[in-house]
């Protein structure tokens, strides 16, 4: 075969895409009817202008080779060029964006993980290393902690219905305080199930706070974005629900020493301010601060009522000026002087000359008491002299 086939392009699904140690990088190309195995030895990455994740569509130049020890045959990659998006990939992103557009991933949908909860459920494999990962730790850090394992399968064409019954009767029953919903890593195809609309709708309605943690760092899932949190691992979920109780204990025993120190400080602080303000010299203080005031006070006292003085001799001067200006002007004061009012009856005016008057008119004499009436005999016109 090695011989037959010096050199072809296959264009194919990148899957099971996993890196060596050694540097050389293991994987398969697919599409809907085959599956071929390759491999690209560490010599050729230089050449390599992209990084390789599941999914991709890949063109990919090489020769066939067989592996005698496992006694199949593999494609030895010389190099690869992106081919367009695969199928799994466009397919997820479609998925993501229509659930994406009815909210499901919104932030404000996010609920608290609770620091201590008493049970954690765990939605995985009973058999799977991803369970036995998470009890080790729970034990190590929170031996204390309650688990139930909801068990269920994790790949396949039933895993998607199972993974969301599992989270829907653990909320029906209210069996946890958190779910850890995952895995351990595997191929793209392996980790679909957790991408499946039925298990990221279930994720999104849990009302008890679920935690993601399907497959490896670099693998993604879209439970991922409607949990309430991720967890790179399913090791890293168990530590991020079991705050370690003794680490815990101590900080609050270490937080309560420095409460102490601190309040006995301000104590310390506070006696050593008022020591100076005895029973015995409070009196003192007190009047050394009161006497500067109150002699500030007696000063404005004195200035008011002197300012108040003088201005009601300003006011008195001024009123007894008025008077006299009133009363000399005062018809009452003039009659008071000898002088009389005589009015003319018949035209009932005052007389001012004396040929306002006729003689027989009757005239009407008011001088300051009584009334005197008289009768006009004659009239005569003065001589200025």
């Amino acid at each position: 075969m090695e011989s037959s086939f010096p050199q072809i392009t296959v264009e194919g699904e990148l899957s099971n895409f996993r890196p060596s140690g050694s540097g050389h990088l293991y994987f398969s190309l697919k599409d809907p009817e085959a599956k071929i195995d390759a491999v690209m030895f560490k010599n050729r990455l230089p050449a390599l202008n992209f990084e390789p994740k599941d999914g991709m569509l890949l063109r990919v130049r090489g020769r066939i080779s067989v592996y005698p020890q496992r006694g199949n045959y593999q494609l030895v990659c010389e190099d690869m060029e992106l081919a367009g998006a695969g199928d799994i990939l466009a397919m997820l992103e479609k998925r993501k964006r229509a659930l994406a557009a009815e909210g499901l991933f919104d932030k404000d949908r996010k609920k608290p993980i609770p620091l201590f909860p008493e049970t954690v459920g765990i939605v995985s494999s009973q058999t799977g290393a991803a369970v036995q990962d998470i009890l080790n730790i729970l034990r190590r850090r929170a031996s204390g902690i309650h688990v139930v394992i909801f068990p269920t399968l994790v790949q396949g064409d039933d895993a998607a219905e199972s993974i969301a019954r599992r989270i829907e009767q653990a909320n029906q029953w209210k069996l946890a305080d958190v779910l850890i919903v995952g895995r351990g890593g595997g191929s793209l195809e392996d980790l679909l199930p957790f991408s499946e609309e039925a298990v990221v709708r279930a994720v999104a309605d849990s009302e008890i706070p679920v935690i993601s943690a399907v497959g490896h760092e670099i693998d993604n899932a879209l439970c991922d974005l409607a949990a309430d949190l991720r967890a790179p691992t399913p090791s890293a979920a168990a530590e991020l629900v079991s705050a370690n109780r003794k680490e815990t204990l101590e900080r609050v025993i270490f937080l309560k020493e420095e409460i102490k120190t601190a309040l006995q400080s301000k104590l310390d602080r506070a006696r050593l301010l008022l020591r100076p303000f005895g029973i015995d010299d409070l009196e003192q203080r007190f009047r050394s601060i009161l006497q500067p005031v109150l002699v500030r006070f007696d000063d404005a006292k004195e200035t008011l009522i002197f300012s108040l003085q003088e201005r009601l001799d300003k006011y008195r001067m001024r009123l007894a000026l008025t008077r006299t200006s009133l009363e000399a002007g005062s018809p009452l004061a003039i009659l008071e002087r000898g002088f009389s009012v005589v009015i003319n009856e018949r035209s009932g005016k005052i007389l001012r000359r004396g040929q306002d008057a006729k003689p027989g008119d009757k005239l009407r004499i008011r001088p300051m008491e009584g009334l005197v009436l008289a009768v006009t005999e004659k009239t005569e016109k003065l001589q200025e002299s």
